[in-house]
């Protein structure tokens, strides 16, 4: 996404979903407490807009927490009818909705276009039906299908939302998730961690010692794989871990679990930190090494706290290891320096050459 792009959030929390997902608390999740009503929307919109100069802006209004389709159409009206004139005029360029997947139907869909909506997400969370009913879904792998077929031949944008960790979960199961969601040729993904979120069942069954989350270091690798498998497809991964805000922070709602304030960058810098460990384990005892990359991907492959260079200094026993910026080197690309010898590997190459 540019950097001229921008997204005008709007908080929907938990209207109109007909279940309670044992991982959910929508209210705690968006940090509003509050209905959304047509005035909101447009206040919304209006200061969003006054922060925003660019003349060669792309600006989306996006419906975020709940299941938008869910809710009666009337109240669907209203709500895209407030923001619906902003299309019209040109001031936004699309509205996007989040929803479930067993909430669409031609019906939803005509009136969805009706007003504008171009984006439509949902909330897949699982293919695997045992998870989904573990985790009070709801939903089957089935509806997701049916939902996005129906989607695509209205000529939505489609994305899908995956949620790890959840019970009955395992890493296997996630990247069958994905797997089974990319034959499904959705064009944007997001990836949630699971976590417990206070006044939820995953709670309860949390103290209980019915559940334990997977830890930090197993969501970034599982992440890490999901991240890999979408990318070789072509899905573009627009997010990965909860947005952080004043409540969704250990200590306060985030009762347990995976949660980090930057996990897309943790998840990112691993995926570097794989494509060095394969290009310098094929060199015969290598002791000083210089890494030239592209400025926007420094601090990814340095890692936080430079754990990347520390983790492959101890495992080669290199000498010196240098990481350098270089406007030359193509963004997701690392150009490996050893001696005389200089060695090129981008991210898709390197999803080609291992096994996802």
């Amino acid at each position: 996404m540019s950097s001229s792009h921008y997204i005008i959030p709007i908080f929907v929390p938990h209207r109109g979903c007909p279940h309670d997902c044992i991982f959910c608390n929508q209210k705690k999740i968006t940090g509003q407490l509050d209905e959304a009503t047509a005035s909101h929307v447009k206040n919304t919109i209006e200061r969003y807009l006054q922060t925003i100069s660019r003349k060669d802006a792309v600006i989306e209004a996006a419906f975020y927490g709940g299941s938008f389709t869910a809710i009666p159409i009337a109240a669907q009206k209203e709500l895209l009818g407030a923001a619906y004139p902003y299309i019209a005029e040109n001031r936004i360029q699309a509205i996007r909705v989040s929803t479930r997947p067993d909430c669409i139907s031609h019906e939803i869909l005509d009136n969805l276009r009706q007003y504008g909506v171009s984006i439509v997400e949902l909330g897949v969370q699982s293919m695997d039906e045992k998870v989904l009913s573990l985790s009070s879904r709801g939903h089957t792998a089935e509806d997701v299908k049916a939902a996005v077929k129906l989607l695509q031949a209205y000529g939505f944008t489609v994305g899908v939302q995956v949620m790890t960790g959840l019970p009955g979960d395992t890493p296997e199961k996630s990247l069958a998730t994905a797997k089974a969601l990319i034959e499904l040729n959705p064009q944007i993904a997001r990836i949630y961690p699971a976590l417990v979120i206070r006044n939820t069942y995953l709670e309860t069954l949390y103290h209980r010692s019915e559940y334990q989350p997977p830890s930090l270091e197993s969501a970034v690798e599982t992440a890490k794989v999901l991240l890999a498998a979408f990318e070789k497809s072509g899905v573009r991964v627009i997010r990965i871990g909860l947005q952080p805000t004043d409540n969704i922070v250990p200590g306060k709602d985030v009762v347990a679990g995976p949660f980090h304030p930057a996990m897309r960058q943790l998840v990112e810098s691993r995926i570097y930190r794989d494509m060095l460990d394969y290009l310098i384990e094929k060199q015969p005892s290598p002791k000083n090494i210089t890494v030239r990359v592209n400025p926007k991907s420094l601090s990814d492959v340095i890692g936080q706290k430079k754990c990347n260079l520390s983790f492959l200094t101890k495992k080669f026993f290199i000498d010196t290891f240098k990481v350098c910026p270089d406007n030359g080197v193509e963004a997701g690309t690392i150009l490996l320096i050893i001696g005389e010898k200089c060695i090129s590997l981008s991210r898709k190459d390197y999803y080609t050459s291992i096994a996802i």
